[in-house]
């Protein structure tokens, strides 16, 4: 009688998250194809999934980042560890920066287009060239000055991660040197940790209905035709961004003493999320959970992750050195070599603080066409159309590397446990 009941319960098991997003990805696709029309009546579901994130991300990582400053002990640890991962995250971004931009150019990709903006075209992008307007016109001092908040409410009123992360910073800082007088502080901190944590468990079990809303609208607005003008382009992205997640980031966890294939099964369910919305912040906090897990001492986490998230764009670098090279060789636009160096410069400091936001790919690499002018703006409509889909790869990208990120920064700060690690991953 008990093996019968077993049995039946083992029938009625209910899939796993990923082979629930999974589903919903196909689910969505077949309906945007058949009944294109209903994609209105749907979209509100991705907009609920991304607001309930946004709504608890917030407060969750500020709790996070101000516990994993006071854990640290002294300040000074916070300072290297902190300094090593700013190291990290600008050397690796540079690298695929300037290497996405040589195998470009001696590819030659975007030769024999022949792209003749029209008054239509230029139309199209104005509003991401006003934006990038904005974003290139702001200098290194707006930039630091808009990491402080008009008050610490407004931060989290508009979901201002760079600003919820000075505010967390120089909270945990002070709480650190507070001593005893602070534990009251901490123990709501470390409460309101797991009352977010507990929050955000229930919202992301709504993913596979955020991500058929997505796939809905998505096909029922482009089809499956849309992009095949640009497949080469696309191509070549998708196939660097496969190369910088097996090449680099599996070759570091291979000298950090992990395996690269349970890693990325380990984040799989994550993984399927982010190239379904193109939207990483959704997975923030169970990348973190994960990352603890895996024997990374929470500082590390703490700190590491958030910052990566606007720091550690590896993916959107690589986007935006295939993007100037292709766009110079389509419009027929011969470049400098300083020309080259000045727009690589500028494109390290607009793309800072554009983590996880669909589409705002276009408006960095208008900001970044902006530094040198005899590319066409205009000829940014060649890229909307597949935008969305390039947005897969660069958001797979950017989440693959603040997944190694803390694994790295871990293991040069002695601060992982290995064998702990390796047992997680062999059980997945």
């Amino acid at each position: 009688m008990s093996g019968n009941t077993q049995r039946t319960s083992a029938s009625f098991r209910v899939p796993s998250l990923f082979v629930q997003v999974v589903l919903a990805t196909v689910l969505g696709m077949l309906v945007g194809i058949l009944i294109p029309s209903i994609a209105p009546d749907v979209r509100w579901t991705t907009d609920l999934f991304l607001k309930l994130i946004v709504m608890a991300v917030g407060p969750l990582l500020f709790c996070i980042v101000a516990l994993g400053i006071i854990g640290a002990g002294s300040l000074k640890t916070v300072g290297r560890l902190g300094g090593r991962a700013l190291l990290y995250f600008e050397g690796m971004t540079t690298l695929v920066l300037f290497a996405s931009v040589g195998i470009t150019m001696l590819l030659g990709a975007g030769k024999g287009i022949r792209f003749v903006p029209t008054p239509g075209d230029e139309q199209l992008v104005a509003t991401y060239s006003g934006n990038a307007k904005h974003l290139h016109d702001r200098g290194i001092s707006d930039f630091l000055l808009s990491l402080v908040p008009h008050t610490p409410v407004s931060a989290f009123a508009d979901g201002n991660i760079l600003q919820i992360l000075f505010i967390a910073i120089l909270s945990g800082c002070c709480l650190n040197q507070m001593g005893s007088s602070a534990a009251p502080v901490v123990t709501l901190l470390e409460s309101l940790s797991a009352l977010f944590s507990r929050m955000m468990r229930f919202i992301i079990c709504l993913a596979p209905l955020g991500v058929f809303g997505a796939m809905v609208t998505t096909t029922a607005r482009y089809g499956l035709d849309t992009v095949v003008h640009l497949a080469g382009f696309v191509l070549l992205y998708f196939l660097m961004i496969a190369m910088f997640i097996i090449g680099i980031l599996g070759g570091l966890l291979k000298l950090c003493g992990l395996s690269p294939l349970r890693f990325a099964r380990y984040f799989r369910e994550e993984s399927a999320i982010v190239m379904t919305t193109t939207a990483s912040d959704a997975v923030l906090p169970r990348l973190m959970e994960k990352l603890e897990a895996l024997g990374i001492e929470r500082q590390v986490v703490g700190l590491v992750v958030p910052a990566g998230y606007s720091f550690n764009l590896d993916a959107l670098s690589i986007y935006l050195g295939v993007a100037v090279i292709f766009l110079a060789n389509a419009t027929g636009t011969h470049l400098t070599f300083w020309q080259i160096t000045t727009m690589l410069v500028t494109a390290l400091f607009t793309s800072k603080g554009a983590h996880g936001v669909p589409g705002i790919g276009i408006v960095i690499l208008a900001a970044t066409l902006a530094a040198v002018p005899s590319i066409p703006v205009a000829s940014l409509v060649m890229l909307l159309a597949v935008d969305w889909f390039v947005g897969i790869a660069r958001a797979v990208g950017n989440f693959a590397g603040n997944c190694v990120a803390p694994v790295v920064i871990g293991r040069w700060e002695n601060k992982i446990d290995l064998e702990q690690a390796k047992r997680v991953l062999a059980m997945h």
